[in-house]
C-alpha cells in the first residue's frame, strides 16, 4: 500500500481526504472542504 493512501473517505464531496482535521469537542474527523463527518474506506470497502 503506498505511503500516499487515504484511509478516510468524505461521503458528501465524494473523495479519499488524506488530510482531515480533528474535531476539539469530539475528536471526529472531518473534511477539511465541506466539514462532514469522515468515514473509514476500510468500514466502505471501497480501499
Amino acid at each position: 500500500m503506498p505511503d500516499t493512501a487515504a484511509e478516510f473517505y468524505c461521503p458528501t464531496c465524494a473523495k479519499p481526504v488524506a488530510d482531515p482535521l480533528v474535531c476539539g469537542d469530539c475528536h471526529a474527523l472531518i473534511c477539511r472542504t465541506c466539514g462532514t463527518p469522515l468515514e473509514r474506506i476500510d468500514d466502505l470497502g471501497i480501499g
